[in-house]
């Protein structure tokens, strides 16, 4: 027979792992734009002054040095950026997941059990 109390607690059991699992990921999406706004804030602002820098060269010498060390950085900012966000990802995936730890590691239990009888 259909217990409608039983039903319904599980029901409340699935929607708040749900919510957990959508606040988690709705954290998680808001730090990575965050970051990324400031990454692009900040890139923005070194390619500027470098070309403050650039334009005042009197040099070729000193403009290809300056344009190197320029890139140089640019470069090692980016890989060091890309490296944040991706475990920024990586958090978010598994933040995702862990409210449903729970409640699959115990279908799989009843599962095995039930096949086993």
């Amino acid at each position: 027979m259909f217990n409608f109390d039983e039903a319904s607690k599980k029901n409340k059991e699935a929607m708040d792992t749900f919510v957990k699992s959508y606040t988690t990921v709705a954290q998680g999406w808001q730090a990575i734009a965050t970051e990324a706004a400031d990454y692009s804030k900040k890139s923005f602002e070194n390619g500027l002054a470098h070309f403050e820098k650039l334009s005042g060269v009197k040099s070729i010498e000193t403009a290809v040095e300056l344009q190197s060390a320029f890139v140089k950085s640019s470069y090692e900012s980016f890989v060091a950026e890309a490296t944040k966000i991706g475990e920024l990802y990586a958090d978010l995936a598994k933040g995702a997941y862990k409210p449903y730890e729970a409640p699959v590691a115990k279908a799989t239990a009843a599962a095995k059990s039930a096949v086993a009888a």
